[in-house]
């Protein structure tokens, strides 16, 4: 799922000297795995809710959260397109305690939301956090332009962002 793929990458990007050789390419076509403890589809409405103690796990990506909803496009919606799997997923949403893993970064926030069409991320919600070994930046949203390498951390009404990096750690590689 490019969903994983692209927090992995922003994870990487996030933090100053991010080593995109280090992002482990093979994430890119694994399959992916959800578990929950509920999964529901709206095929009407084009998506699917999982739902409690939810776990996706793509290569040595693994997102944590309470809620995980994927908007799709219909397959009639898909006609003459390939069929790379990016094209029918219009949304992915990760709400409630998400944690998004990858080797030595860690996100913590409120809602993880992802675009595939335009290879957007999106973290929100108060004290949303990216830590890679002792750095991190956090603020209040987080967006990440996958196409454009850029970052914008954005502050909440009562806290600046925030950002601590080690210079003795800038120049490790994970």
């Amino acid at each position: 799922m490019v969903f994983l793929k692209a927090l992995m990458l922003f994870l990487v990007m996030s933090i100053p000297n991010g080593n995109v050789s280090a992002f482990d390419k093979g994430n890119e076509n694994s399959s992916i795995q959800i578990k929950s403890d509920n999964l529901v589809a709206y095929n009407e409405a084009s998506y699917a809710e999982f739902s409690g103690n939810v776990s996706a796990v793509q290569g040595t990506t693994l997102i944590t959260s309470d809620k995980l909803t994927i908007y799709y496009s219909k397959a009639s919606e898909n006609k003459g397109k390939k069929d790379t799997g990016e094209e029918s997923i219009k949304k992915v949403v990760a709400s409630g305690n998400v944690v998004i893993q990858s080797e030595n970064r860690t996100a913590h926030t409120s809602m993880a939301e992802y675009t595939p069409a335009t290879k957007v991320v999106v973290l929100s919600g108060p004290g949303s956090k990216v830590t890679s070994g002792n750095n991190y930046v956090s603020g209040d949203k987080i967006t990440f332009y996958v196409n454009d390498d850029r970052v914008i951390v954005e502050r909440s009404k009562e806290k600046q962002v925030e950002a601590v990096f080690y210079s003795g750690e800038l120049d490790k590689k994970p």
